[in-house]
C-alpha cells in the first residue's frame, strides 16, 4: 500500500494545536495535480490554502467542511492512486494511528507537539493546591487547575467522553461580564477572552463588541460567527405607511455556462484588450444627404438597404483609398490588401459573431444589402459556416438602433482596426447665415491597433468616410 498517503491536519506555528476544514475545494474521487489547492483551513488566527505536492486522487475524504475542531495530526482525508482498490483504502484507514504530536504543513512527518503555556489569568494568583478527582482530564489541564485553584466539578469537559481539556480550565478562568456595544473590540490574540474564529474577529470589530464579553458556544468554548452576530443589534428600515409591508423574495441565480462560441469570442476579446495597444479616433458626420438618397435609392432600385448597408459601403470605399488602415497584424508583419473584406458585428442567440462581406468597394449598394441581410438571416438561424466568418480586413459594429449615442469596440484580430457607430441624433447647427438649424448626425469612433496603423492613417481614412457620408453621391460612382 506504499501508493496509499494520509492527508492529516498539518501545522501552523508552535502554538496551533487544531484546525477546522472550513472548505474543500476537490470532491471525493476527484483527481488532483501538484500545485493544485485541495481545502481551506481555518485556525484560531488564520484561514489558509492547503496546496497539494503531487499528483493523486481524493480516494476518501473523512472530514465533510464545517465540522468541529479536529487536532493537529487528525486524519482528513487519503490520497491514492486512481486504481488503488476501496478494500485496500478502508484497510488503510482501520490501520492507521494518528500521531500524538503534530504533522507538517503539507502532509509531512511528525513533529512534537508544544506544551500550552497558560495565559496569565484575569486575577491574582491563586495559592497552588493537589486536586484529587475521578474526572477525566488531560495533564495540562490538571496542572493548570492545581496552579490556579480552579474546581473541576462544575466544569463540563468538551474532550472525548466528556474528558475536561486545556481549554476548558482556561473557559472557567474567564470571568463573567455583560456584553458591551460601545468602544473597539478587544482583538487580544494570546489570551482566552480571544478564543475566536478569524471571521468572528471581524464581524466583532466591524460592530465594536469586545470578544472577551462573549461565551464562546463552539469547540472547547471558541467564538463562533453566530456568539458575535447573535450581539449585533439589527438595523431594520422603517416599514412605509402604505401597503403591504415589505419582504424579501428568493433571488436565485440562473446558472448558463458558456457555449462553444461564447467562449471563443470571450477569448479573443480577451486577448485583443490584453495585448493590443487600442487608440481611439472620433469623428460625427451630417447624414440628412445620405438618408434622403437612401430613401429615394430603394425606390428606384426596388432594394431595402439600410443605413448601415451605406455605411458599409462607405467604409469599404474608404478603406480602398487608405490601404494602411486595411490591414490584418500577424506577429510582426502587416498584411495590407487592396479589396476591403468588411466584417460585421452581428448578435445572434449563440453570441456575438462577425460574418464578412467580401470585397465591398467592388459591390453595388444593392449586392451589399442583399448580402448583409443573408449573412443575417444564417446567423440568426445558427448555420453561419467557417468561410463566412474566416478573415475580414475590418469590423463595423452598430449599435445605432438600440439608441446608443457613441461606444469604444474591442479590435477583431488579426484585423488592424474596428469602427463603432451610434444611432442617429438631431443636433442643432450654426448655419452660414448665423442662425440656428437642426441636422441629422451619426457619431463614429475608431478603435485602432496603433501597431500597424499610425494616428495620422486613420484619422485621414476618417475624413474620407465623413466625406463619402456628407456627399453620398459618391457611393454610386
Amino acid at each position: 500500500m506504499a501508493n496509499i498517503r494520509p492527508f492529516c491536519m498539518p501545522k501552523w506555528g508552535i502554538e496551533m494545536t487544531e484546525g477546522t476544514i472550513a472548505e474543500w475545494m476537490v470532491n471525493e474521487g476527484e483527481a488532483f495535480t501538484k500545485g493544485q489547492v485541495l481545502c481551506l483551513i481555518e485556525t484560531a488566527k488564520i484561514t489558509n490554502e492547503v496546496e497539494a505536492e503531487y499528483d493523486a486522487v481524493l480516494k476518501r475524504l473523512l472530514t465533510p467542511a464545517g465540522e468541529e475542531a479536529l487536532p493537529v495530526g487528525a486524519l482528513l482525508g487519503v490520497f491514492a492512486d486512481a486504481e488503488t482498490p476501496d478494500a485496500e483504502i478502508d484497510a488503510f484507514i482501520e490501520g492507521f494511528k494518528p500521531a500524538e504530536t503534530s504533522v507538517a504543513a503539507k502532509g509531512g512527518g511528525s513533529a512534537p507537539a508544544p506544551t500550552p503555556t497558560p495565559a496569565a489569568a484575569p486575577t491574582p494568583a491563586r495559592t497552588p493546591a493537589k486536586i484529587v478527582t475521578n474526572r477525566a482530564i488531560s495533564p495540562e489541564a490538571l496542572k493548570l487547575a492545581e496552579a490556579e485553584g480552579v474546581d473541576i466539578e462544575p466544569i463540563a469537559g468538551s474532550g472525548r467522553n466528556g474528558r475536561i481539556t486545556y481549554q476548558d480550565v482556561m473557559q472557567a478562568l474567564r470571568p463573567e461580564r455583560a456584553a458591551s456595544f460601545h468602544g473597539a473590540a478587544q482583538l487580544v490574540d494570546d489570551t482566552p477572552e480571544a478564543f475566536a474564529s478569524p471571521l468572528a474577529r471581524r464581524i466583532a470589530a466591524q460592530h465594536g463588541i469586545a470578544l472577551g464579553t462573549i461565551n464562546g458556544t463552539g469547540p472547547r468554548g471558541r467564538i463562533s460567527k453566530a456568539d458575535v452576530l447573535a450581539l449585533v443589534k439589527p438595523t431594520t428600515a422603517s416599514a412605509p405607511s402604505f401597503g403591504a409591508p415589505f419582504e424579501l423574495v428568493a433571488n436565485q441565480p440562473q446558472v448558463q455556462p458558456f457555449d462553444k462560441i461564447r467562449k471563443v469570442v470571450a477569448k479573443r476579446l480577451t486577448e485583443a484588450k490584453q495585448t493590443i495597444p487600442h487608440f481611439y479616433l472620433r469623428m460625427s458626420a451630417s447624414v440628412d444627404d445620405l438618408m434622403a438618397l437612401r430613401k429615394t435609392a430603394n425606390l428606384v432600385l426596388g432594394t431595402k438597404a439600410s443605413i448601415n448597408d451605406y455605411i458599409v459601403k462607405a467604409v469599404a470605399l474608404a478603406l480602398a483609398k487608405h490601404p494602411d488602415v486595411n490591414v490584418q497584424v500577424h506577429g510582426d508583419a502587416v498584411h495590407s490588401f487592396p479589396h476591403a473584406d468588411v466584417s460585421i458585428a452581428v448578435a445572434s442567440p449563440k453570441g456575438l459573431v462577425t460574418p464578412i462581406v467580401r470585397q465591398a468597394d467592388r459591390m453595388h449598394i444593392a449586392q451589399i444589402a442583399a448580402t448583409t441581410r443573408a449573412l443575417i438571416d444564417k446567423a440568426q438561424a445558427g448555420k453561419l459556416g467557417y468561410e463566412d466568418m474566416d478573415g475580414g480586413t475590418f469590423s463595423v459594429s452598430n449599435l445605432g438602433m438600440f439608441g446608443i449615442e457613441n461606444f469604444d469596440a474591442i479590435i477583431n484580430p488579426p484585423q488592424g482596426a474596428i469602427i463603432a457607430v451610434g444611432g442617429v441624433n438631431r443636433v442643432a447647427v450654426e448655419t452660414a447665415a448665423g442662425d440656428i438649424a437642426f441636422e441629422s448626425r451619426i457619431s463614429f469612433t475608431l478603435s485602432v491597433d496603433h501597431r500597424a496603423i499610425d494616428g495620422a492613417a486613420g484619422a485621414q481614412f476618417l475624413q474620407t468616410l465623413k466625406g463619402l457620408l456628407e456627399a453620398p453621391e459618391g457611393l454610386f460612382a
